[in-house]
């Protein structure tokens, strides 16, 4: 195919032009983007490291997929993790999806998800492992804590992750959009979930279901539901979910109130099933702006909950019981 020619003379171009990132150098704090091959493909990623990257401490690690349709830098920009993982002292790791029109309208397989990705049955589970390793060689990562999070089909992506590598993830937080797996589930272990979604999303449907793409393409929506309760058996959980907490906050337009429920269900210590369940609001990352695509297409901006915060409060009661040895310390 004419698209993986070019990619396989990026990827040549890519690793010459990657000296300065060579294995096993130690990258200051700050952003980084680098070239990755994975299965004779010229991949990239973001790499953001905090201050504490200076120290020889490890570091907690988060994968973080953009929707379908952006890319790394682009969900960087508007996702708010950078200034919560400098604060508490975690990287963030932007990989990038893959798309024609590169470096522009990417997406992830995430299984019966999305476009271009899923058609050409890209490898996203081998290469976010990759990612890993890759990161592994620049900065000090705990492996015990490797955490995933994505918005929309970058959700997906952190599901599919969760359901195939979870020998690697220690606990996910899908935004925005639902498990929609391809092949059957079957995790290796119980995986911690905390889900953030509107049951008002135009796009992401909550309540599962057909719709198009930005692109004009049919995509199919599982139910919210239906996924958690797969990990919720998986997970050993029983009995009905408990509300552990409601916010309100007037809408960005002056027309009533968002809302956010934090349901947990009842689950053995380990292996939580929890879900910030939001109504008015619409398909944007919330509590951060949302960005260049208008409010007709999205819907209102998501703004009682900061997913930023909530997904990374959630990560830190969490870590692999058994996991490979922090890299460099």
């Amino acid at each position: 195919m004419k698209w993986m020619t070019r990619a396989l003379g990026s990827a040549l171009a890519l690793s010459l032009a990657s000296a300065a990132a060579a294995k096993d150098e130690r990258l200051a704090p700050g952003d980084h983007a680098l070239p990755l091959s994975h299965a004779r493909i010229a991949r990239s990623y973001v790499l953001h490291l905090p201050p504490a990257a200076r120290g020889d401490a490890s570091l907690p690690l988060v994968i973080a997929f953009h929707g379908g349709g952006g890319n790394a830098k682009g969900f960087q920009a508007y996702a708010g993790l950078d200034a919560v993982a400098d604060r508490e002292g975690f990287a963030v790791v932007y990989p990038n999806g893959t798309g024609r029109l590169a470096p522009r309208l990417l997406t992830w397989n995430a299984g019966r998800c999305c476009g271009f990705a899923m058609d050409e049955k890209i490898d996203d589970v081998g290469f976010a492992r990759r990612v890993i390793e890759a990161v592994a060689e620049h900065a000090p990562i705990d492996r015990a804590r490797v955490y995933a999070t994505g918005h929309s089909n970058g959700a997906m992506m952190a599901y599919r992750l969760a359901a195939e590598a979870a020998d690697e993830i220690a606990a996910i937080a899908p935004v925005a959009g639902a498990m929609n797996l391809r092949r059957e589930f079957a995790p290796a272990r119980s995986v911690p979930v905390l889900h953030i979604h509107s049951v008002d999303d135009p796009r992401a449907l909550y309540a599962g279901g057909d719709n198009k793409s930005f692109a004009g393409t049919k995509i199919h929506h599982e139910p919210v539901v239906a996924g958690l309760q797969q990990w919720e058996k998986r997970n050993g959980c029983s009995g009905a979910g408990k509300e552990l907490e409601r916010r309100s906050t007037p809408a960005q337009n002056g027309d009533g109130e968002h809302t956010a429920i934090h349901i947990a269900a009842s689950c053995p210590a380990g292996a939580a099933v929890e879900v910030w369940k939001l109504t008015g609001a619409g398909h944007g990352w919330p509590g951060i702006d949302p960005g260049p695509l208008p409010e007709r297409m999205m819907g209102p901006h998501p703004n009682v909950i900061s997913a930023a915060e909530e997904a990374w409060k959630f990560f830190a009661r969490f870590r692999l019981a058994e996991a490979r040895p922090a890299t460099n310390e």
